[in-house]
């Protein structure tokens, strides 16, 4: 049997449900866990000695595992934030999948690129959405984040601005990269933008995945808004990672029931 693992702060059952359903599915004799460290480089060091074939990697130790690993793949290299790692035979492979949900969700909802967006948060996710705002043709992008070093850094790399604060600002498309919202957090319940920011918006987009309704989400539904969930980039986002452990690309079927079957949990 072949073993893939998510690391997290927080592990939640999404991946877990979406790889094991999908395993399933395809009769792969390969099983997935979840675990949060309590010591992230000694468990990069099991992933290599014990052979397990993938590690997902989530909040907060997207950047910081860059150090642990042995090559950086194009994907993760560019933005350097990883979500995903390759172990074969020992060698450790980096790559971000992120990117590649936020790219595709921002095209299949065609959002216009004219769109001014207010982006929350300086992480590794953050890196991923801005990046993929910035080859999308998006210009006018602004970062919200309070550590002034992480946020000016993030928002002039991609040619964007920076503030500290929302400070009453208002844009057409605001997205929530911190764990604002996240269940288990002490946010859990929390509006990542108040309510002035969300009717002003034509979009809102959360990528916190659980819970599936956040309360931006569930805020944004209620005045009426479009929106990009967290739980469609984690759908996109964890194919892209079966595909790199697996090297077999499920039909869209397959991804579909998967996807049913975790959020039916």
């Amino acid at each position: 049997m072949t073993l893939c693992i998510s690391l997290s702060a927080r592990p939640s059952n999404n991946g877990t449900r979406f790889h094991n359903h999908l395993y399933g599915q395809l009769d792969l004799n390969w099983i997935y866990k979840a675990f949060a460290p309590t010591n992230l480089e000694q468990a990069i060091a099991g992933v290599r000695g014990l052979g397990i074939r993938g590690c997902a990697v989530s909040m907060p130790y997207k950047e910081d595992v860059i150090a642990l690993v042995d090559e950086m793949d194009p994907s993760a290299k560019a933005i350097d934030s990883v979500n995903t790692i390759v172990n074969t035979n020992g060698h450790l492979k980096a790559y971000n999948t992120d990117y590649t949900a936020i790219e595709q969700l921002l095209a299949t909802n065609s959002v216009p690129t004219d769109y001014s967006v207010l982006v929350q948060g300086a992480g590794g996710m953050a890196k991923a959405t801005v990046a993929a705002l910035r080859d999308a043709g998006f210009t006018d992008v602004t970062v919200i984040a309070r550590n002034e070093a992480a946020g000016r850094a993030l928002a002039e790399q991609y040619g964007f601005s920076w503030r500290a604060a929302l400070d009453g600002g208002m844009a057409d498309m605001i997205v929530n990269v911190t764990p604002i919202g996240m269940a288990g957090g002490a946010g859990a319940d929390a509006l990542s933008f108040p309510p002035e920011a969300i009717d002003a918006a034509k979009l809102v987009f959360d990528v916190v995945a659980l819970p599936a309704e956040t309360p931006l989400i569930r805020a944004a539904r209620a005045a009426g808004k479009p929106v990009i969930t967290g739980a469609d980039v984690a759908t996109i986002q964890a194919l892209e990672q079966f595909v790199l452990y697996t090297g077999v690309r499920p039909t869209a079927d397959q991804v579909r029931a998967a996807e049913e079957f975790t959020r039916a949990q």
